[in-house]
């Protein structure tokens, strides 16, 4: 196995990478960051900037307020930067992504006549169902694009049967928090277009791993979090402008349409979580310049995820050759990681055995990882994965080692070796 620290260009300096998260310092293994990551010390930094230095209200004609007004709009740039959006008025900030798309339904009131129709997956969170879901109580149809369950993937040839003139609305998940698996976000965006409906993407599982790129995938609405991606609890969402435009006010009613993105921010943003932002791009922007880029700050971001996910590549080749060599453990999803493809969550389940009492077990060797259906609830019923308290879940970042994977396998022997029931004595 090569040098986990190596700093060769392209490579990721582990050292390096793992002295800007404190988190890491306390003597656990966090192998539960599809549930959220450890923050950036430059994320808290920022945030505590704007809180001594400029935490006053927007929009006044004194220095500060005009100092807080430009760190938000800064903040609105570094995201533009890191989702390769056209302009920063394309950003906006919410809670969570949950909060984010339940405002995008509403605020699609206008558009939607019933007899209208949307289309969700069964291979969502249900933060990209739920705020859909609930529009059948508006006269909206409500359609969902099935998951093969042979192959684990979204298949165009059962998608285009759910179409029709009426379909509005397509929305999908750019990796499944269960599955793990990245799907073709680009050719379903364009399948979808091609039909004259639009797409509302989740990628909460997807950003903390590779590049999103929102033009380049010719994506509509595209959402996820800031606490998976490095980040405080706080959310973005891109929308193309000119579909931001068309939406309805969520503020006050002098916030016409035309002012966008504040009218999607009832109350105003959180300034300082937003301000978090440029921590995540001057951290990513640092890593992109260690693996020996020089151009554009978009260029950076590129190169950094470039480095991350050789990193995780071989996080994720080196749990996935130990659960294929156990004839005990059914891997959920694709069990190699095909052209890259599978981002670094893994979900699986041991014949007759608890999930929940595996992970518990394994809190008392200071590893965290998690069990259950992680609020994907549709897609674990229709797996039939509730059982035995659903799927024991190990998500890694590049921060995370191949040492520390190796730490929890061994730990995971001893567990599995106990019987069945009293794992906790561990």
């Amino acid at each position: 196995m090569p040098n986990q620290n190596t700093s060769a260009k392209g490579a990721l300096d582990l050292d390096f990478v793992r002295s800007q998260f404190p988190g890491l310092s306390h003597g656990w293994t966090f192998f539960d960051n599809a549930g959220g990551s450890q923050i950036l010390k430059r994320a808290v930094e920022r945030i505590n900037t704007f809180l001594y230095d400029k935490n006053v209200q927007i929009g006044g004609s004194y220095e500060v307020s005009q100092a807080a007004a430009k760190a938000l709009y800064e903040a609105r740039t570094a995201a533009m930067h890191l989702v390769n959006a056209s302009r920063p008025e394309e950003i906006v900030f919410g809670n969570s992504t949950t909060a984010l798309l339940q405002n995008l339904a509403r605020a699609m009131t206008s558009q939607l006549a019933p007899g209208d129709e949307i289309i969700i997956t069964i291979a969502d969170h249900e933060s990209n169902i739920g705020p859909w879901d609930r529009l059948r109580d508006a006269g909206i149809t409500i359609k969902t694009w099935p998951l093969n369950k042979d192959t684990y993937t979204l298949d165009l040839v059962d998608l285009e049967p759910l179409m029709s003139a009426r379909t509005k609305l397509v929305c999908v998940t750019h990796v499944s928090n269960i599955l793990g698996s990245i799907n073709p976000v680009r050719e379903i965006a364009d399948f979808i277009h091609a039909r004259g409906s639009r797409i509302c993407v989740d990628a909460v599982a997807y950003a903390p791993h590779r590049a999103v790129d929102v033009q380049a995938f010719d994506v509509d609405y595209y959402v996820f979090s800031l606490y998976k991606t490095y980040g405080p609890h706080y959310a973005l969402m891109y929308g193309k402008y000119d579909h931001l435009l068309e939406l309805d006010t969520l503020y006050h009613y002098f916030y016409g349409k035309d002012k966008v993105p504040g009218k999607l921010e009832p109350g105003n943003p959180n300034y300082e979580l937003a301000y978090a932002t440029c921590g995540i791009v001057d951290y990513l922007t640092e890593v992109g310049e260690m693996a020996g880029e020089t151009g554009s700050t978009r260029e950076k971001i590129v190169a950094a995820y470039g480095a991350i996910t050789a990193q995780e590549n071989a996080l994720v080749d080196r749990l996935l050759t130990y659960l294929r060599g156990r004839n005990d453990c059914r891997i959920i999803g694709h069990s190699a990681n095909r052209d890259g493809t599978r981002i670094p969550t893994i979900s699986f389940v041991f014949d007759g055995r608890d999930s929940a009492e595996i992970c518990k077990a394994m809190d008392a060797h200071r590893i965290a990882i998690r069990f259950g259906d992680f609020h994907s609830r549709r897609l674990a019923e229709y797996l039939d994965l509730t059982e035995n308290n659903g799927m024991v879940r190990v998500s890694m970042v590049h921060y995370n080692t191949i040492e520390e994977i190796d730490r929890m396998t061994k730990a995971l022997d001893t567990i599995l070796a106990s019987p069945a029931n009293s794992a906790t004595a561990a």
